[in-house]
């Protein structure tokens, strides 16, 4: 599988042959940045108008300074997230391929495939090698495909569930491409998600696939009983590198019976060293890849994310192929979608407007955020700038990289210096170098994590990455296509989604407030645009601090009359109205357009109060308490096992509030103090209190409370227990 010169070739040759065949389109959406920039202009002049009647006020006005104070510390919170926000709605485009204009299978560029498992107590293994089967059926050639899983965990029992789904997919691999199926993870197959595909077929299709699905029955046992006994994490391990399926075992076999190089590594670990967690991880898995496979792109998976569409591959080479745009190109980004999202999604766990609006609006300015997960990446990208990714070649080698003339050697040939040896490339030796390159000590004194590969400087590895992907000069694309090229499984319960959040919102806030800041450091290496996306990521979460004085402030100066807003009457109560409106119109367009829901709508509404009071408020406290020494880095794992329990209040649209007792204590306290005071408000309004004076607050404490209905059920159910 020596990858040689291959992309640089097909540059020069390939490319020539196929000026004027488009390999994709990109389509601004006109229409809507039209809007948008209409609407910014429309919103601006209410938010303008509304600061200068709260500064004014405060300055020259005989207000409650204290109250007023908050209140307009709020409303300034909010007015500089709002216009981090524009950048994404500047230049929204929508991309397509062409994948009839690729080059013949033969001469495609190889891809390795990184997936990353850390439990198998919280990763179930079944699901892990779910997702590895899906990537070794990936429709491309199985001599171009090598596919890796990186043991953070170093269970036994995934080693062993390896080589049971290595067996397994020597019947699954030409069952899928003889019938050309696109589900092929298998339980998604056997589930309600592969129905369509098995409509039109005859007996002798339903024959073996009864013979397939005994077979996997049989796989899926063996991996469940071997899990009760083993599943357990080995903190204090030496590197293991094993081949579980070598391409050599594909002499003589047809096409469609051949399997991709398979891979397992597990990385030493050891309490007394650094662990880097995922990015350490990514940066073995780099590594070892060089010397067994050296492909020069890499889709990098999360363990649950399984290959929806085998044409994923084939479509991300659209872009990394096209001579127009390959050079500075790093990585093609596809969406997160999720299979067990309902309708009724009351925790946004689709993510709408990240996946939808905001990364494609990113996607008009020079490239996307990494989410970590459903990426083609070029692995050059990580050992430099555009046109000068073998800088760190050039002089010392040794001191950038580490010591491993291996691995060195893999690196000139990605560069098409050389081309690797393929008889050597699963020699005993190799192996054994394999092992040095995914130790402890292999890093050290070297510029891996720093400069080279994944950075170390915060956890969120692929996303932090990215970012200084594109401080480089490197640019990256989204493709958003209609058949989802990868399906997850988003959590289903009020805490791992809150859990999950407060570990982004600690980790971005970070790099907000480091050296690597988007509005400093950003802004001097990318467009003004950008680094206004990258900056609305690091300091979204302080909407905690917003929402809070907005849920408190307005709510208490109500119950004691004491006015905040203008009269109704008054013409400057209009500012204030206009910006309620608008914003709310923009966001019912956004998801309307979007292909959701008024219901939609109104969930992205209330679980964004929750998780802004909740989850970024403890994700900045966790920052905080980093900053004094109180706390350290460490890496919260999502349990991706499913409680059918949760999986069934959730499926009814009824919050479940259980296990996520710390994070209701902020939330139940601000809703408690809302109702209070709106109780207390209203009995001031009635006894002959200036009503007028009073709407706004009064208005605005009746949509908190109607937004706050589930956490009231949830605390009357509490009671009632």
């Amino acid at each position: 599988m020596g990858t040689s010169a291959l992309h640089a070739s097909y540059g020069l040759t390939a490319g020539r042959k196929m000026a004027g065949r488009p390999l994709h389109t990109c389509e601004i959406q006109r229409r809507r940045a039209i809007l948008s920039r209409v609407h910014m202009l429309f919103h601006s002049i209410a938010i303008s108008a509304i600061l200068y009647y709260r500064i004014s006020n405060l300055v020259h006005g005989s207000v409650p300074f204290i109250s007023w104070t908050f209140i307009t510390i709020s409303e300034m919170i909010f007015t500089f997230i709002w216009v981090l926000t524009q950048a994404f709605r500047w230049r929204p485009v929508v991309r397509t391929v062409v994948r009839e204009n690729l080059p013949r299978d033969d001469k495609m560029p190889a891809v390795d495939v990184f997936i990353s498992t850390a439990d198998p107590k919280k990763e179930p293994v079944v699901k892990v090698m779910n997702t590895v089967l899906s990537a070794m059926s990936l429709d491309y050639p199985a001599e171009k495909l090598a596919v890796y899983l990186s043991d953070d965990g170093g269970a036994a029992v995934t080693l062993y569930a390896m080589k049971e789904a290595s067996e397994f997919g020597r019947s699954w691999i030409p069952f899928c491409r003889k019938y050309e199926i696109k589900t092929r993870c298998p339980e998604a197959y056997f589930s309600s998600l592969g129905d369509d595909e098995r409509l039109v077929w005859n007996e002798e299709f339903k024959a073996e696939e009864e013979n397939i699905k005994s077979k996997y029955e049989f796989f899926k046992r063996n991996v469940e009983k071997a899990a009760e006994v083993e599943a357990f994490v080995r903190p204090d391990r030496p590197p293991h590198v094993e081949v579980i399926y070598d391409t050599k075992k594909n002499e003589g076999v047809e096409d469609k019976s051949k399997m991709p190089l398979l891979v397992y590594v597990s990385r030493e670990r050891r309490p007394s060293r650094p662990h880097r967690f995922k990015a350490g991880a990514l940066n073995s898995l780099l590594r070892v890849s060089g010397i067994m496979s050296n492909a020069p792109y890499v889709l990098v998976l999360d363990c649950d994310m399984y290959c929806n569409d085998p044409c994923s591959a084939k479509q991300a080479m659209c872009f990394h192929l096209d001579p127009k745009i390959s050079r500075s190109l790093s990585y093609v980004q596809y969406p997160q979608i999720f299979y067990n999202v309902r309708k009724n999604d009351i925790y946004d766990g689709q993510a709408r407007s990240a996946y939808k609006t905001k990364y494609q609006g990113m996607d008009g300015i020079n490239g996307t955020v990494c989410s970590g997960t459903g990426y083609y990446l070029k692995k050059k990208a990580l050992f430099g700038c555009p046109n000068h990714e073998d800088e760190f070649l050039d002089y010392e080698p040794e001191k950038n990289f580490g010591f491993s003339s291996k691995f060195i050697t893999s690196l000139k040939a990605l560069n098409g210096k050389k081309v690797v040896n393929e008889r050597e490339i699963l020699s005993d030796a190799t192996l054994e170098e394999a092992k040095n390159l995914a130790s402890c000590s292999f890093e050290e004194n070297t510029k891996w994590g720093k400069e080279i590969g994944y950075s170390y400087d915060s956890l969120l590895e692929s996303t932090f990455t990215g970012y200084l992907l594109h401080c480089k000069g490197w640019k990256s694309v989204y493709l958003y296509p209609k058949r989802p090229c990868f399906l997850g499984c988003t959590t289903v319960d009020m805490n791992d989604a809150l859990v999950q959040l407060m570990k982004w919102a600690s980790g971005l806030v970070q790099v907000g407030f480091s050296r690597f800041s988007p509005l400093t450091y950003g802004v001097s290496s990318m467009s003004l645009l950008q680094s206004m996306c990258y900056g609305y990521f690091a300091f979204t979460h302080f909407f905690c601090i917003a929402c809070l004085l907005y849920g408190i402030t307005p709510q208490l100066c109500f119950l004691f009359g004491i006015p905040l807003f203008p009269e109704v009457t008054d013409l400057w109560f209009a500012a204030f109205a206009t910006v309620f409106v608008s914003s709310q119109a923009q966001h019912l367009y956004e998801v309307l357009s979007s292909g959701g829901s008024i219901r939609t709508w109104w969930n992205e509404q209330r679980i964004w109060m929750i998780k802004s009071v909740t989850a970024c408020l403890f994700g900045c406290l966790d920052v905080l308490m980093k900053w004094i020494g109180v706390a350290k880095a460490s890496f919260r794992l999502t349990n991706k096992a499913i409680d059918q329990e949760k999986f069934e209040k959730y499926e009814n649209g009824k919050f479940n509030l259980q296990g996520a007792k710390t994070f209701m204590v902020p939330l139940s306290l601000l809703v408690l103090l809302n109702l209070g005071c709106f109780i207390g408000g209203v009995k001031g309004l009635i006894s002959g209190r200036n009503i007028e004076e009073m709407f706004g607050q009064g208005a605005l404490s009746l949509y908190i409370l109607v937004l706050s209905v589930p956490i009231l059920e949830g605390l009357i159910r509490k009671m009632s227990k």
